[in-house]
């Protein structure tokens, strides 16, 4: 589930979706603003995610400290 496997694509997978996510993020986002931004960046080949798998991969974000979330708004964490 986080990591690619052989039952698991990397395009399905946290760190995939993780990736996809913090590439999308140059600035202040509210989670359906960042939502809408990394669907209309994801290419078209790759499998589509749904709203409950993008909320799963912020919280992995959020959990190692990749991401921050103050007063509404994601940006890119301390740790990056």
């Amino acid at each position: 589930m986080i990591l690619p496997g052989k039952h698991l694509k990397h395009d399905r997978s946290l760190i995939g979706i993780g990736g996809e996510i913090l590439a999308a993020i140059h600035g202040e986002y509210t989670v359906s603003e960042l939502w809408e931004q990394v669907r209309a960046r994801r290419s078209p080949k790759a499998t589509p995610i749904s709203y409950d798998w993008f909320i799963l991969t912020l919280i992995f974000l959020y959990a190692i400290g990749a991401i921050d979330y103050d007063q509404g708004l994601i940006s890119i964490g301390d740790g990056l």
